[in-house]
């Protein structure tokens, strides 16, 4: 018999906003974070982390026909608190603590004793990381950006 979370269910759209930014936090943070949390909880695994390969597929022109891509490594696993709440982590990349640690974060996140730490201490922390490194994209993309509004013909 398996026991079942009396907290409630998280919507899917914020439980995949927690997902996707467990996936790209830095695994430093994510281990860090781990370390310095008090009185952890006892986290059973459902799924020992383990690596696969993932079809990508693309779009001509972004909107056009799909044609594979190709395959990229994805790491995933799956972990359980005591009271039956289950979390789930996948990564890109042969990363299997980083999907460990990502299981365990969503684990503690959908239940409600654990929510307001993991917020605090994994989950804002990496959302400025992630919008750092995205800032920096964008500021490297423009860096390369032309202006053809401002050439002008010759000839």
């Amino acid at each position: 018999m398996t026991a079942h979370s009396t907290s409630p269910a998280p919507e899917p759209r914020e439980r995949q906003e927690r997902l996707a930014l467990l996936a790209r936090a830095p695994e430093e943070l994510l281990e860090a974070a781990w370390q310095e949390l008090p009185g952890k909880p006892r986290l059973t695994p459902l799924r020992p982390p383990e690596t696969g390969l993932l079809m990508v597929r693309g779009r001509a022109g972004g909107t056009g026909r799909q044609f594979h891509l190709g395959e990229v490594a994805v790491t995933r696993a799956a972990v359980c608190l005591p009271d039956g709440t289950a979390g789930y982590g996948y990564v890109l990349g042969q990363r299997s603590r980083h999907a460990e640690l990502a299981a365990c974060f969503d684990a503690m996140a959908a239940d409600g004793s654990w929510a307001a730490e993991v917020q605090r201490a994994v989950l804002d922390p990496a959302a400025r990381h992630v919008e750092a490194e995205d800032a920096a994209a964008r500021q490297r993309a423009e860096a390369t950006r032309v202006d053809f509004s401002t050439l002008v013909r010759e000839g």
